[in-house]
């Protein structure tokens, strides 16, 4: 039943990454730039037959089908070719060594956001049109209307340039990194005990990821305060009040777990858009993961690192829309596979 279930799924994530990886691939050899003439930038005066031959050893000189039939056969396997502007590194070990920056702080920021939003949701539902519902309307308005850049500047000016509160750049203070056990800066320094690396991944986290976690918290904030309003006038629920069971037990236990379930999507799409939103963000940081990368790669016509990011984006935003397909039919008894 489930297997069935889960297979079809899966199964239709298939097209969807092809789909992805074509209109990548397109893009970048339709974009203006010669990765050639980029690596040579810094070269000189160089012969024709240098230019062709390292067109050739890139593959390069193909042509464009026989490129994307090159590009999908290995990137199957998890080879996705050699980085132009990494000094012919392997782009697998690349993006290897950036994605527990952007695994960290994506994780930091979605955490955020739902110890932000989930609170908030079920508070304002309680008493609707009240004074705290108001503020977390007003605020939720706010956080979905404003650009993360923007925002991401006011609070470098305010929290690092002003008031020195926090650092602007970066993922640790130099010096500070802990034993690498699972890349992630903050769980390293906990797992070695090491307090002063650990405050320093947290002080570097705090900025990008509340800014990527704006957006998610307004959004998951105002689904589950007009789910739970709705949720809180059925019959079942003011049945539970009438036996007299405490308010926390109505509210925590009949009313937050249906209110749930219409706000999982939302919570699965909020969080892919968190892994497309980090590119911008992770640049006005700097803060070193794959977001940064890609867009360093964009300039330098680097395709092989663009496509390969692109790519592993896409495979995540399909991934949590599959795990969201799952947990809503694990709490919803009425789309249960059969």
């Amino acid at each position: 039943m489930w297997s069935r279930f889960i297979s079809r799924r899966v199964l239709q994530l298939i097209p969807v990454l092809l789909g992805v990886s074509f209109i990548v691939f397109l893009t970048m050899h339709l974009t203006p730039g010669d990765p050639v003439e980029h690596m040579l930038g810094q070269a000189g005066r160089v012969s024709q037959q240098q230019v062709d031959e390292l067109r050739s050893y890139y593959g390069l000189d193909r042509s464009f089908a026989v490129q994307y039939w090159v590009f999908l056969s290995h990137a199957a396997s998890g080879d996705f070719g050699i980085s132009y502007s990494h000094q012919g590194r392997p782009v697998a070990s690349i993006i290897r060594e950036r994605s527990p920056a952007t695994i960290e702080l994506t994780l930091f920021a979605f955490l955020l956001a739902l110890v932000l939003a989930i609170p908030a949701g079920v508070i304002a539902s309680l008493r609707p049109q009240g004074a705290f519902d108001r503020i977390a309307t007003v605020s939720a308005l706010i956080g979905i209307s404003l650009p993360g850049f923007w925002l991401g500047i006011v609070l470098m000016i305010l929290f690092g340039l002003r008031l020195h509160w926090l650092p602007i750049s970066g993922r640790i203070a130099l010096g500070m990194a802990p034993e690498t056990i699972t890349g992630l800066a903050a769980v390293d320094a906990l797992l070695t005990g090491n307090a002063p690396a650990f405050w320093s991944a947290l002080r570097h986290l705090t900025l990008p990821g509340l800014v990527l976690a704006a957006p998610m918290a307004a959004m998951v904030m105002r689904m589950l305060r007009s789910s739970m309003i709705g949720v809180l006038e059925q019959d079942y629920v003011q049945f539970a009040r009438a036996k007299g069971l405490p308010e926390t037990m109505v509210v925590g236990k009949h009313a937050l777990r249906n209110a749930l379930i219409p706000t999982i999507n939302i919570v699965a799409l909020q969080t892919g858009l968190l892994l497309s939103g980090n590119m911008i963000i992770e640049t006005v940081f700097r803060y070193p993961g794959l977001g940064k990368l890609a867009v360093d790669a964009i300039g330098a016509a680097d395709y092989p690192l663009v496509q390969a990011v692109v790519l592993i984006y896409a495979g995540s935003y399909v991934l949590l829309n599959l795990g969201a397909d799952i947990l809503h039919a694990v709490l919803d008894p009425t789309v249960r596979p059969t």
